[in-house]
């Protein structure tokens, strides 16, 4: 090795020394030197120590300068990426601060008595469990929702369902949102009872006891009396008959205060009732079928509801046979049709007849009847010229004294009562006439008629007799022995 190559070696050697930091992509000075000196060693220029000092601590600034650059670039690279963190920073904290902001705002804020629905998200023996949007869900016992006898919370609700509740309690020891269906239904009810005392609206009612002076109905949650005054038109003499019956009820009087409610049916059924009556006189008239309910049995006849109004069959129209008490024809509820005889729109009475309803017993009597027949029949009425026999309602004929029995009579109450059964044959027929002539005595056997008495002889005859029968000599014996 020559002079040369060593004093070069020692210099680039030292290079390195002056700049430790590198950066793994920047040429080494050995690998420049090896650029520009590696052809020098082919033809080594012949040149003095001073030259190759020069040149070695040109390349030596070259390569700090590319170094100082490279770190200038990074540190720009480094301030950018920080100052864009920082904006993204800057530009980020904003977008997290509404959405916490707008997320606290879909968040409910409860206080008690509060009214809020809510969706069911589960349904369990003992309660319903309800997603308010609160930070809590919310739980309805089940002394909180109305069910009947044999319900459950399942039949009921579903998850998914939407209800209305009212907050009973925002936190429970548990922490829990106690809510209550109950007493929304309660709220509800109350401002429709409150209303319909305005509005005159109906209400059905269950009854379900009977109490002193009324029963008590529930319309919905809420009990009502309905005095036993207010049941019905008409007269109750069993209360108990309505426990368990659904009525209809109109609110007569109201104290939200108190909790107390008063009802009544007997305003709507006798609204109904006025109603039917109007309708019915705008529209009946003489000669008209309609039909209706016996309502009541008097002595002198019954009283028939045709529709709001009651009109009266006479006892004498009951029947066309005789009738001693209507309840031989008819019994009370019994539903008929009846004619209207007669109507007095200015005393509102109205007249029925019933029989006139059923065929005319005397229409074709001949052929019921025909005579020489012989008929079962019943005396019905005892006069001094004979007795009429009832053969069928409203079909009586006529034995003629004459014709009761084969003898002479001075009354007929010696042979016949009434009441009594009789055979009878019919003599004449005339349905024109309404005429039926009967006989008894043409029923009598010949062995039953009796002989008339002997007439009693005149005195002179017996007395004739009666000489005839003894002597003289039976008087005499003496004179004539």
């Amino acid at each position: 090795m020559n002079a040369f190559e060593g004093n070069n070696n020692e210099k680039v050697n030292d290079a390195p020394k002056d700049n430790q930091v590198i950066d793994n992509e920047t040429p080494t000075t050995n690998e420049i030197n090896e650029e520009t000196i590696m052809p020098q060693r082919e033809n080594p220029p012949m040149v003095e120590n001073d030259t190759i000092e020069s040149q070695t601590d040109d390349s030596t600034e070259e390569d700090r300068d590319l170094v100082e650059a490279e770190e200038h670039d990074a540190s720009q690279e480094d301030d950018e990426l920080t100052e864009a963190q920082e904006n993204n920073s800057e530009d980020d904290s904003p977008e997290e601060a509404i959405t916490m902001e707008d997320f606290e705002e879909t968040m409910v804020t409860l206080r008690s008595g509060q009214m809020i629905k809510g969706t069911v998200l589960s349904v369990n023996e003992s309660e319903v469990i309800v997603n308010i949007g609160y930070k809590a869900d919310g739980i309805i016992p089940l002394n909180e929702l109305i069910l009947d006898e044999d319900q459950t919370p399942f039949d009921l609700y579903n998850p998914g369902d939407e209800v209305e509740v009212e907050v009973l309690k925002v936190k429970d020891e548990e922490g829990n949102v106690i809510l209550s269906r109950k007493s929304v239904e309660r709220k509800r009810a109350w401002q429709a009872i409150e209303k319909g005392l305005e509005t005159g609206e109906e209400f059905e009612g269950i009854c379900t006891e009977a109490v002193k002076g009324g029963v008590i109905a529930k319309i919905g949650d809420i009990r009502a009396f309905v005095p036993a005054s207010q049941l019905s038109n008409s007269y109750v003499e069993d209360l108990s008959t309505f426990v368990g019956k659904t009525l209809r009820l109109r609110i007569i009087e109201l104290e939200r205060r108190r909790r107390r409610v008063v009802a009544s049916q007997r305003v709507i059924l006798e609204a109904e009732e006025e109603e039917r009556r109007q309708k019915l006189w705008s529209s009946i008239e003489e000669g008209q079928r309609i039909k209706g309910v016996v309502k009541r049995l008097t002595n002198f006849g019954a009283f028939v509801d045709i529709g709001g109004v009651d009109g009266l069959i006479h006892i004498s129209d009951l029947s066309w046979g005789h009738v001693n008490d209507p309840r031989e024809v008819l019994s009370e509820e019994e539903n008929v049709e009846v004619i209207v005889l007669a109507v007095d729109r200015e005393k509102e009475r109205i007249s029925l007849g019933y029989k006139q309803t059923l065929p005319h017993p005397w229409d074709n009597v001949e052929e019921k009847y025909p005579v020489g027949s012989t008929v079962k029949g019943k005396v019905v009425r005892i006069t001094s010229f004979g007795a009429f026999i009832e053969l069928e309602p409203g079909v009586d004929g006529l034995v003629h004294i004459s014709q009761v029995a084969n003898r002479r009579i001075q009354k007929v109450e010696d042979e016949l009562t009434i009441g009594q059964e009789v055979d009878v044959k019919v003599l004449d027929a005339n349905s024109e006439n309404r005429r039926i002539s009967l006989s008894i005595r043409e029923l009598l056997p010949e062995e039953r008629k009796k002989p008339e008495p002997a007439k009693p002889k005149a005195k002179e005859e017996q007395f004739q007799k009666e000489d005839m029968t003894v002597s003289l000599g039976e008087f005499f014996p003496e004179d004539f022995s």
